[in-house]
């Protein structure tokens, strides 16, 4: 007999390999409907067959009570002729869906998993292994499509009855569940020493926390990785760790057991607490806790702390018998990517693990972990990798043609588009050395088999010396296309909000290679996708030699007070620029002056360079960005003044002049103000003078769109200042789950490539 009504329900968003047709099977039971759930090229389709109420109720819960993995970004329905199925079916999924969306990202592990785990009682107790469908390792373990365990580095461990038992019935949580397994049949670990000897252990759990405890550095390998792990509060084990991995001052990730114990080391507000708890369990960066356990060296000058939660069983079995808070760093020597393989692992790491705590499923890609901040008000993702990728950016527009960005040379992630989804790789890190190099390469060919992409389009950066650039170039059969450095920026805002053309965007970072050859980096940009004007930028600074000046940042110091000083600035105010030799000084001005190896670059990271040289007395960046982060964290909150500053509109493009600026601060570091001082009064000078930019180009255009990116908007400080002076006068958006640095540029270069090739649609 037919039933009184039938929907075709169709699902789009994270929705695959998520738990999510198990879910749709047991609320259909419960709200007694009969049909079919299936995975196709859009998402998910339902087909559902029951009374009106019935079916209401159950559309209902469908929108409002997902898995904890999944996201619904749309649903809709329409009528079908009612049917009489017997029951309700997980269908076979259509074979173009697989490749689109089936590989979810890596879940941490949920409750009841984790109750197992610690549960006597239970088959799984103390297994390291132990995962379901709402949680465990996903995208880095699988070497092909569809996502079936056959496809994945859990082939070679064929279940056990129990564990088979789980997998086929339909009303267990581990019900298709692919890494699912038990002692009985699946991963296991064991402990090696520095010298890779295995070493007998009932437990190495246990006896690696026995390492930690006596201030050891272990090598542990995750989901995605190795992580090198130490006492985090051993000031001394710490130091050990940072003279072995050449990671002199760079804060270092903390992972603690719970909540409580984040509380205890960092002051966590609403929104941290829940992307700390988040399926993703990123790294959140928070203020550090006055007094806390923590030795003082895990972030040096650093007020923010790098905190995560365990996100594996072996996580939290390691902080369990430990009892403290672990540093949980990637498993690489500085600047060069994580290492994921047992050998590669003992090789790489033999200098600086003392013991490797190892298992035997294999990592398919490597994936580190994910960074990130609530920056004006909201959560921006600052490092897009384990836990995000590879979930697509879903856009509003369609690509025609596939088309594959290559990112940058720093802090890379490439980028797959098709369709309307766009894929962000896992981050690869700097370009800079072979094996970050070799790990690019694999991660776009593995990318583009579980996709069944084969680009048309290839986009790269404009710099011809960028590897990324020329790896596109090295593409045969496609089309290839160039994208400027903050076009690239403006167009992912656009992008990842669905913005309209044009869109006034403030791209300010380090540096871009410019259209003219030079340095950009501190930009107003009237952009589409298809073109930009260049309406304003900073002044250029020289960069005395070249790069060897952003790691002396001194020497940009010097820069900005003798432009300041138009080339003779009094010696008092050398003096600020504490312990450059003399003989040095000396040489950097003569090589600014006769314009000697000194290239001009309008980078707005320079200009935080060159304050925090003069208001800190910092000579060395120890690692990117450093000199920045200190001129941040060192504000006064209570200043509200400002320097004063010229905006040159004869200039063209406008020009920002900050050299009243620059010579304000110097008079008053003389005269004995503050640093904390000086930075409010810089920040705030940055934000009135790009603002006041902002307006007359509005005024200008008529364009009432600001995107607000580039790697100088992981700035709190200076995100939250510009927001206040734009809002709500002008519409601001900015990178929130795309990175506003360099990571998120692939998917700028992607739309704009495919948009100059007439190939981005409504």
């Amino acid at each position: 007999m037919a039933l009184a009504c039938g929907r075709e329900i169709r699902v789009r968003g994270i929705v695959q390999g998520v738990g999510f047709r198990p879910w749709v099977s047991r609320l259909a039971r419960e709200h007694g409907i009969v049909g079919r759930v299936l995975n196709d090229a859009l998402g998910v389709t339902i087909e559902a067959f029951g009374s009106t109420p019935a079916l209401n109720s159950f559309v209902g819960s469908l929108e409002k009570e997902p898995p904890p993995a999944a996201e619904i970004a749309a649903l809709e329905w329409k009528p079908i002729e009612a049917l009489a199925p017997l029951g309700f079916e997980i269908a076979p999924s259509l074979a173009a869906a697989e490749r689109r969306l089936a590989i979810p990202p890596e879940i941490a592990t949920c409750d009841q998993c984790l109750a197992e785990i610690f549960d006597p009682s239970n088959r799984r107790y103390r297994y390291a292994f132990t995962n379901c469908t709402n949680c465990g390792p996903r995208f880095t373990i699988v070497r092909d499509v569809p996502y079936d365990r056959p496809a994945t580095s859990m082939a070679v461990f064929p279940m056990c009855p129990a564990c088979r038992q789980e997998y086929t019935t339909v009303t267990d949580r581990r019900f298709h569940a692919q890494p699912n397994a038990c002692p009985v049949c699946g991963p296991r670990l064991r402990l090696l020493d520095a010298g890779a000897v295995q070493i007998h252990s009932d437990d190495p759990i246990r006896d690696a926390a026995q390492l930690i405890a006596r201030g050891l550095v272990v090598a542990a390998k995750g989901l995605g990785g190795f992580h090198l792990v130490c006492d985090a509060t051993s000031a001394a084990a710490v130091l050990r760790l940072r003279e072995r991995k050449r990671r002199e001052a760079k804060p270092l990730a903390v992972m603690v057991a719970g909540l409580p114990q984040a509380e205890r080391i960092a002051i966590l507000d609403e929104r941290t607490r829940r992307l700390l708890t988040s399926p993703q369990h990123p790294i959140v960066l928070a203020p550090r806790r006055d007094g806390c356990e923590l030795a003082q060296n895990i972030a040096p000058d650093n007020p923010l702390l790098g905190v995560l939660l365990p996100y594996a069983p072996l996580h939290h079995l390691l902080l369990d018998e430990c009892a403290r808070p672990l540093v949980m760093t990637s498993g690489n020597v500085t600047d060069e990517p994580i290492a994921y393989r047992n050998d590669e692992a003992c090789a790489r790491l033999g200098g600086i693990a003392d013991a490797f705590l190892l298992h035997d499923r294999e990592i398919v890609t490597r994936c580190d972990d994910s960074v990130v901040r609530v920056i004006a008000g909201a959560p921006t993702v600052l490092r897009r990798s384990r836990g995000y990728v590879p979930r697509p950016v879903l856009l509003q527009r369609r690509f025609d043609k596939p088309v594959l960005a290559c990112g940058a040379q720093l802090k890379n992630t490439f980028c797959l588009a098709v369709n309307d989804q766009a894929f962000l790789g896992p981050h690869i890190g700097d370009l800079d050395n072979l094996e970050a190099f070799a790990s690019f390469e694999e991660s776009i060919v593995l990318m583009q088999r579980l996709l069944a992409v084969d680009p048309q389009i290839v986009a790269h950066d404009l710099h011809p010396d960028y590897l990324s650039t020329r790896y596109a170039k090295g593409r045969d059969g496609v089309v290839r296309i160039g994208v400027q450095h903050h076009h690239a920026h403006v167009a992912s805002v656009m992008a990842e909000h669905d913005l309209k053309a044009p869109v006034l965007g403030v791209a300010f970072d380090g540096a871009g290679y410019g259209t003219d050859g030079a340095s950009w980096g501190g930009e107003l940009l009237l952009a589409e996708y298809t073109g930009f004007e260049r309406i304003a930028t900073l002044r250029p600074l020289a960069l005395a030699g070249g790069d060897a000046a952003i790691r002396q940042v001194w020497r940009i110091g010097v820069a900005a007070v003798m432009d300041a000083y138009d080339g003779a600035p009094p010696r008092d105010v050398l003096a600020r620029l504490r312990d450059v030799p003399e003989h040095a000084l000396e040489t950097v001005m003569t090589m600014i002056a006769k314009r000697f190896n000194s290239p001009l670059a309008h980078g707005a990271g320079r200009y935080f360079d060159a304050m925090a040289a003069l208001a800190l007395g910092i000579r060395h960046a120890r690692y990117e960005g450093e000199a920045a982060m200190l001129l941040e964290h060192a504000h006064d909150g209570n200043v509200t003044s400002r320097f004063s500053y010229r905006i040159d509109e004869a200039a063209e493009p406008w020009q920002i002049d900050l050299r009243p600026a620059f010579r304000e601060a110097a008079e008053a570091l003389v005269a004995g103000h503050q640093p904390g001082e000086l930075s409010s009064r810089f920040h705030n000078t940055l934000a009135h003078a790009t603002a006041k930019v902002v307006r007359a180009a509005a005024e200008r255009t008529g364009c009432r769109t600001v995107a607000l990116t580039g790697g100088c908007f992981q700035n709190d400080r200076l995100a939250s200042a510009l927001l206040g002076l734009l809002s709500p006068s002008l519409d601001v958006y900015l990178p929130r789950n795309v990175p506003p640095g360099d990571g998120g540029i692939a998917l700028g270069q992607a739309v704009v490539a495919a948009a100059l090739s007439d190939g981005f649609g409504g």
